[in-house]
């Protein structure tokens, strides 16, 4: 046996998996209910709920941007671990190439989420 062993990245996507797929089944159908049923119909919030002032507000605000950029990034890092191991079940084996598509993917949109919380300041 090696002395030296090789170290996996799998810990880093899995957990990314976990934490996505948590906050999916937690707060996604909540934010369908509030932003697709309750602000549209009036139904259990005043109407100007989410207006562009406050949610302006919400995505300037420290704790605001916290959750936008977790279930935003959390839930697409989710998609993605659930897409490229679909493949395999499917019997798909794309190696490397997939692997790097769907992580990258995940990876850019990240960034990008972030650049854009950041830019629209505090």
């Amino acid at each position: 046996m090696s002395k030296y062993r090789t170290r996996s990245n799998a810990p880093i996507f899995w957990g990314l998996f976990g934490a996505g797929g948590m906050l999916s089944a937690l707060f996604v159908p909540m934010m369908i209910f509030i932003t697709g049923i309750a602000v549209p119909l009036g139904f259990l919030l005043p109407a100007g709920t989410m207006s562009y002032p406050k949610m302006l507000a919400f995505a300037q605000n420290f704790i605001g941007k916290g959750f936008i950029f977790a279930i935003i990034s959390l839930s697409l890092w989710f998609c993605v671990h659930r897409v490229y191991h679909s493949l395999h079940e499917f019997g798909i084996h794309a190696g490397m190439g997939a692997k790097l598509l769907c992580y990258g993917i995940a990876m850019l949109v990240t960034v990008v989420c972030a650049v854009g919380l950041l830019g629209l300041g505090f």
